[in-house]
Parts: structure tokens; sequence; C-alpha cells
């Protein structure tokens, strides 16, 4: 837990002080969003799901990631407009607010919390839930969201072409044959820079002076994130027959998990108010520290 702490940690303030110091151009973040995009994340999505063992009984939990995506979906843009928030600043918050951290916070914060026999769950959840959510409809959400030209056909396009999108089909149509090793740990190696590099842009962008005129929406977006989802899937999944305690508990730490960093890249990517999706980001990780072991602490 402490090693995990350091790493996001380090990895935002160093990209803090980078920004501060004036020796990296302003195009930093930039760069490393289009490497996360393009190359880290493909890289650990084609390793992560061509060794998926799928577990039939967990198909209620791999669902949740894409409830929450959807409940962000109709929470923000029924209460953004209402509050008088800009498209871009809804759009923002339905990524940042939709999507879960659930593999670089989640699964050793769940390993922390309940062992080994929970980190089983939680992958199942990360990688049909929240890694699919974000390769197609937060994809396409995205791109309607920043596209000036939204017909069906050019939307449907850039999704196809979207890099993770690919190695997501990738993985699913090589998933019957093994790879040699080398492939593998080159995967691996590629996919383990997403999260210093997401974390080090999202500091390079992360600035408090944000804060002016985005408290409302912030608060707004790590409510919903941190309480509103773990508390909406906990009373769903008591109303399903037939799902054992350890499911249970880790599905709603899984939708109570901070949000994925790789969402506020995304924002950031489309230009959907990048300045706010770092704030949820880069306050919404230390907090949910708290809140997720507070939850587990509640459904006992």
């Amino acid at each position: 837990m402490s090693q995990l702490a350091g790493l996001l940690a380090a990895s935002l303030l160093f990209g803090v002080f980078a920004r501060r110091s004036g020796r990296f151009p302003e195009q930093t973040a930039l760069v490393l969003n289009a490497y996360v995009l393009n190359v880290a994340l493909p890289a650990l999505v084609l390793r992560a799901i061509h060794r998926l063992t799928l577990v039939p009984e967990l198909l209620i939990a791999a669902a949740t990631p894409w409830l929450v995506f959807g409940g962000s979906w109709l929470f923000f843009r029924a209460l953004g407009p209402r509050l008088g928030f800009a498209p871009r600043t809804v759009a923002a918050l339905v990524l940042t607010g939709g999507l879960s951290n659930t593999s670089f916070v989640g699964l050793p914060l769940i390993e922390g919390l309940m062992g080994r026999d929970g980190v089983q769950v939680a992958v199942v959840i990360d990688q049909l839930g929240s890694f699919l959510a974000l390769a197609t409809v937060a994809t396409l959400f995205a791109t309607h969201a920043a596209a000036k030209d939204s017909r069906p056909r050019v939307l449907l396009w850039k999704v196809l072409g979207f890099p993770p999108f690919i190695a997501l089909v990738v993985a699913f149509l090589s998933h019957p044959w093994d790879w040699p090793g080398w492939v593998d740990v080159v995967l691996g190696r590629l996919g383990d820079l997403l999260t210093p590099l997401a974390l080090f842009s999202v500091g390079f962008q992360l600035r408090l002076s944000g804060l002016r005129g985005r408290v409302r929406a912030l608060a707004l977006g790590l409510g919903y994130k941190l309480v509103l989802c773990p508390l909406v899937i906990a009373l769903l999944l008591l109303a399903l027959p037939g799902i054992s305690r350890l499911t249970f508990e880790v599905t709603v730490l899984q939708a109570g998990m901070a949000p994925m960093v790789t969402a506020a890249i995304l924002a950031a990517e489309h230009e959907l108010d990048p300045d706010l999706s770092a704030l949820m980001v880069g306050l919404g990780i230390p907090l949910s520290f708290a809140t997720v072991p507070c939850a587990l602490w509640l459904l006992r």
C-alpha cells in the first residue's frame, strides 16, 4: 500500500514541479498524452485482455463499471446544465466521474484490504468492465462531445481507429493462442509506463488556480464518484440473489474507486475541460485512500 501511494504521489508531484521548473516545454502534456493513449494503453489492454480468464458467475460484477458510466452520463447531463456548467465541463465530469481507477489504484487497494481472493474478483471487474467501457462507449462519448463533425459514420471511424480499441479487438481474436514469452514481457514493460507517465501528465496540467469557478463541479463529480456510486451499486447488488459476500464487497469498492487517470487523459486529448479533469484525478486519488476503507467498514 505504501509503495502504491509513493508511486502515485511522486508521479503527480514530479509533474507539478516539472511545469513550475520551466525546464519542460508547454507541449509536454500533449506529447505524454499521445504516448499514453497510442502506446502504453494499447499495450496494457492487449496484454490484460489476452490473459483474461472469464469466470461466468462474475459477469454481474463486470457489468457494474458500465452501469457507473451510464449513470454518470444521466447524472451529469441532467444536473450540469441546470447548474450552469458548460457542455465541455459536463463531458469532462461524465468521463472522470464515470470511469473508475479499478486497476492501478483499485487492485492494490483491494489486495491490501481484502487479500488475494478479492483481487480475483477485482481483475474481472477491471478488464471486462473498466477496460472495455474505456475503449468503447467512453471513447465514443469523448469523440462525440469534442467532434465538430458528429455524423455517425465519422464518429464510428474515429472509435474504430482508436489504438486501444484496435488492441482490444486483437486481444480477443488472439485469445485462443499463446504468445511467445518475450511478447508478454515487452507489452508488460510498455504498459507499466502508463501510470507514472499519465499521472506526471496530470500533475503537469494540475493548476490549483483552476479551482476558481470549478468548486461546485469538482464537488459534484467527486461526490458522485466516491460516495453515490458505491451506495447505488450496493443497493442494486443487495436486490440480486446469489451473490457471495466477497463479490459483493469487492464490486462495491471498485465502484467507489478514484477517477481513472486515463479518463482525464482522454478528456484532455479532446479538450474537454482539462483543468477540471486533472483536479478530479489529482484530488480524487488521495481522497479515495480514505473513502474506500470507510466504505468497507460500513459494508461490514
